[in-house]
């Protein structure tokens, strides 16, 4: 019997991929006990961050297979990430899946898509093996970048992205913690049936949440200044600038047909992904 822990259970994508695997599931690691969902076989709860060591270890001993969701924005995500990683080794886990990102390389356009890539290669190094579930930026955020009044501001210019919904996301790696085995050593990317730009994605929007939303294009320098009254933090800035300097590049542009092939079903569109289906 192959045990399986699920990180990130009281989030959508790893709460979705325990609900999706029920019984299947060994064990769930989350940092809030109190908004684990319930999920059919009672699956033991373990308590751990992943930036302490000793309690990932403990919480993953006797696992076999690990989904490593990636932890939220922050400063130290990548120390964070290692640490879980070498925690998982200790503990005796044979293989990682991991959620990464479409662009995920040394010198990625999206800055947070560095850290995706030195966390592969943290798996890489550790001697498990391993699967890199590569996913876009998600539909389901796009209503997040507009303001109050709806309005959309970056330095995208017209470039595409085929962004992913996060249940086809989650619908993907359930389908290899089914069978891991048929997936070891694999990178998948995980993306949208199509690429939009934020022009395009406005405008439908607009039509299927009966509200207005727009697009202004900005400068790199607008851009900061726009934000910089939000948060201090170089590292944040960067980031969030370079969300949408990565989608004016054109390098996330190219759809995969990985979602459809691993999970049986084709990608969910945006409006799909806004009515939460």
């Amino acid at each position: 019997m192959t045990h399986i822990a699920v990180t990130g259970a009281t989030g959508a994508v790893g709460g979705r991929v325990a609900r999706l695997l029920g019984p299947a599931v060994d064990r769930l690691v989350v940092r809030e006990p109190s908004r684990t969902p319930w999920i059919e076989g009672r699956p033991s709860i373990r308590i751990a961050s992943y930036a302490d060591g000793a309690a990932m270890r403990a919480a993953l001993e006797g696992a076999d297979v690990l989904l490593l969701v990636s932890g939220a924005e922050a400063p130290d995500r990548l120390e964070q990430h290692r640490t879980a990683v070498r925690a998982a080794a200790e503990a005796g886990v044979r293989h990682v899946v991991y959620t990464s990102f479409d662009g995920a390389a040394a010198d990625a356009d999206f800055t947070l898509g560095r850290d995706h890539w030195h966390t592969e290669q943290a798996i890489r190094a550790s001697g498990m093996r391993w699967t890199f579930l590569r996913d876009s930026f998600y539909l389901d955020f796009f209503p997040m970048f507009a303001d109050e009044h709806g309005v959309i501001r970056g330095p995208a210019a017209d470039g595409r992205v085929a962004a992913v919904a996060r249940a086809d996301v989650a619908d993907a790696a359930a389908a290899v913690l089914r069978d891991p085995g048929a997936h070891v050593d694999a990178t998948y990317r995980l993306t949208g049936p199509e690429a939009i730009s934020f022009p395009e994605a406005v405008a439908r929007m607009t039509r299927a949440l009966s509200r207005p939303y727009s697009f202004v294009r900005q400068t790199l320098d607008e851009a900061y200044a726009s934000r910089r009254v939000l948060t201090t933090e170089r590292w944040q800035l960067d980031a969030w600038v370079s969300t949408y300097t990565a989608i004016g590049s054109d390098a996330l542009a190219g759809p995969s047909d990985d979602v459809a092939r691993l999970t049986g079903h084709a990608p969910r569109t945006l409006e799909d992904a806004l009515a939460g289906s």
